[in-house]
């Protein structure tokens, strides 16, 4: 069974810091770009980062550029997202997903996770 199961969200205050994982299953994973989507409520989602299968290249959203980091570890299946000096406006609900084509704009992708919420308080 493809599974893509995401954690590490929850609540912290403007500042703070969370680590996400993304831990596939049923899959090769090293053959698959990741990617971190998010959407908060009443806006659409949107591509926050990408890291390419070998780990060697990442992509960032601009705004998060310098705060967040983006890592794999194709040993243990699994991907991270580590949001450092958080904000408000980074309240959002958090995907993973993977694409065989690697990092690209395309909002379609091979398989999705089911989500973990982040809420930044002020």
């Amino acid at each position: 069974e493809v599974q893509l199961v995401e954690s590490g969200g929850g609540l912290v205050r403007a500042g703070g810091s969370l680590r996400l994982s993304c831990a596939a299953s049923g899959f090769t994973f090293d053959d698959y770009a990741v990617v971190w989507f998010r959407q908060a409520p009443g806006k659409e989602r949107e591509g926050v980062s990408c890291i390419s299968k070998s780990d060697t290249i990442t992509y960032y959203e601009d705004s998060v550029k310098g705060r967040f980091t983006m890592s794999r570890d194709n040993a243990k299946n699994t991907a991270y997202l580590q949001m450092n000096s958080l904000k408000p406006e980074d309240t959002a609900d958090y995907y993973c997903a993977v694409d065989k084509d690697g990092c690209n704009d395309s909002y379609y992708k091979d398989y999705w996770g089911q989500g973990t919420q982040v809420t930044v308080s002020s």
